[in-house]
């Protein structure tokens, strides 16, 4: 039922891209620490290689992925289809944070779509890529991308974002160190 792979071939990495939704899973080291678990969409999702891959990371009201990644690396990308055949693809591996101003920043941002609320780009380096069934995993029709956060971040402006980001995305629900002012 369940598959380790090498690497992310060209038929996984297309499979992948026809996801329309992915989720990622981080925590920080502390056991009483705040296990988190984010949906993601839009086409923020890339694969660099066989086991690199990378997204976009929007502004939003916490920080959390950000603060686990900058404490301890792990993370965990997961696809589940929800239209055709039933498959799940988790990719665990060791996540960095590539922000505006990082020599590496404006390469990676280059292959997404401009998006105004974009506040990093998560690079990961996948050491373990693995699918199961996914026979449990409902059937959905997909409709279409929100644009209610673009239209928030458009109508923020870039001061209004880096309000928000200094109000919101310093401190992890932890605690954990988010953005650094110089970030925000």
């Amino acid at each position: 039922m369940s598959k380790v792979h090498e690497c992310i071939d060209e038929k996984l990495a297309a499979w992948i891209h026809r996801q329309q939704m992915f989720f990622v899973a981080t925590a920080p080291l502390a056991a009483d620490g705040h296990v988190n678990c984010s949906p993601k969409g839009c086409d923020s999702f890339r694969v660099l290689s066989g086991t690199e891959v990378a997204y976009q990371d929007f502004t939003g009201s916490g920080i959390e992925t950000i603060s686990h990644l900058r404490e301890n690396g792990r993370i965990v990308v997961m696809f589940c289809a929800f239209e055709g055949g039933p498959k799940i693809v988790r990719l665990h591996g060791a996540g960095t944070v590539v922000v505006p101003g990082d020599p590496d920043y404006e390469e990676l941002v280059a292959r997404f779509p401009p998006n105004p609320g974009t506040r990093a780009i998560i690079r990961i380096r996948v050491a373990r890529v693995s699918d199961s069934c996914g026979y449990s995993v409902p059937l959905y029709e997909f409709k279409g991308h929100r644009d209610v956060l673009d239209k928030w971040a458009e109508n923020k402006g870039d001061s209004g974002l880096a309000d928000y980001r200094e109000k919101n995305n310093r401190r992890s629900l932890d605690g954990l160190p988010g953005l650094e002012e110089s970030e925000t």
